[in-house]
């Protein structure tokens, strides 16, 4: 899903496998293992996406880049 955020571009979540996808507008890709439901929705209904994810996913969830 497109976001309106001037650091994250796209969201994509796996409740089955609780994988969150993040792509920045950087570009960068990473995936988020683990990460709740009730993260996911409260993520994109954050009215700052950055800071959301900068206080409630960065370094709390096991993560990796993307190619």
């Amino acid at each position: 899903m497109l976001v309106e955020s001037s650091a994250i571009r796209a969201i994509v979540y796996d409740r089955p496998l609780r994988r969150l996808q993040v792509t920045f507008v950087s570009g960068e890709r990473y995936v988020y293992r683990g990460v709740p439901g009730e993260v996911h929705r409260a993520f994109c209904e954050a009215e700052s996406k950055g800071r959301f994810f900068q206080t409630q996913i960065r370094d709390r969830y096991p993560y990796a880049r993307l190619s």
